[in-house]
């Protein structure tokens, strides 16, 4: 496999990293030519997939990856307020224009990633094949009627001018202290990755997370109804998210209903792992995957 990571200039002026990973020749023929977008969490880069990329290009596949603003490579709005979720759904619309790509397989999105999906299933239906998100709140605080986390934590990152007491959290919420004591090598890699988080990213893809707007259940239905099939996936240890990752299952589902009485949408339980499955849960996440994308 060989993958090409490079940038494009939005119309809007905000340049977005990404890498494309082109399948082997050697590989298998499940699906040869046909592209999978994984989309990455707050306070991550797209190498945080690397270890999930050979098994999907192994399988034929080729796979897009890109960077959140103020991630990486990838630049942030002049205003930091204005990021939401339609305006992220739209910069990757925009980014497969580029691209020439029509129709994905799949959108496999983790947290924000996942929300941008869903996102971007509902607004621009025939494009995603087979949804995948995995993780993700439903809507922001506001909207949920509970305190804002994600405010004071950007206050912090300000007050501090780094952002090593936000990774170092990040990583005990996702990951826990047993977790990273068992795995070292992996928990300086994503603490490397992560470390590629500028103050002004944080800020911006918080202000997403945290806007009036940003609110995924009325959009549920209509995502349902613009792809083919979906699929959606949770660590078992990620706090409360079973429960609201099911919650957005049944929305879904009734959406994928409309079109097809029979279809169903199953939520799979990723054992033991935490907030960003495809990493601590990564022997489960990549057996369901794959025996789902065979299907």
């Amino acid at each position: 496999m060989s993958t090409k990571v490079a940038s494009f200039t939005l119309p809007f002026g905000r340049v977005i990293q990404y890498g494309i990973t082109e399948p082997s020749s050697a590989s298998s023929s499940i699906a040869e030519g046909s592209t999978i977008i994984l989309s990455n969490s707050l306070c991550s880069t797209f190498a945080s997939w690397d270890h999930v990329v050979p098994v999907l290009a192994s399988k034929g596949f080729r796979v897009l990856r890109y960077n959140q603003p103020g991630h990486g490579g990838s630049g942030v709005a002049e205003d930091l307020s204005s990021t939401t979720f339609d305006s992220l759904a739209d910069d990757v619309r925009q980014l497969l224009a580029h691209l020439g790509i029509s129709k994905l397989f799949a959108w496999i999105g983790v947290s924000m990633g996942a929300a941008t999906s869903i996102v971007f299933a509902a607004r621009y239906p025939g494009i995603v094949a087979r949804l995948i998100p995995c993780d993700t709140i439903s809507c922001s605080p506001a909207n949920a009627g509970t305190a804002d986390v994600f405010a004071p934590r950007v206050a912090s990152a300000r007050e501090a001018g780094n952002m090593d007491a936000i990774v170092e959290g990040s990583l005990g919420r996702w990951f826990g202290g047993a977790w990273m004591g068992d795995h070292p090598a992996e928990t300086a890699r994503m603490r490397q990755l992560m470390r590629e988080t500028s103050i002004a990213g944080f800020e911006t893809c918080c202000a997403a997370l945290s806007s009036k707007s940003f609110d995924l259940r009325p959009l549920l239905e209509d995502a349902g109804k613009g792809v083919e099939r979906a699929l959606l996936l949770v660590g078992e240890k990620d706090a409360n998210l079973p429960e609201t990752m099911e919650e957005l299952r049944q929305g879904i589902e009734r959406g994928a209903k409309n079109s097809n009485p029979s279809a169903s949408v199953e939520l799979k339980v990723i054992k033991g792992a935490g907030h960003v499955c495809y990493v601590d849960g990564f022997d489960q996440f990549c057996k369901v995957i794959t025996e789902y994308l065979a299907e």
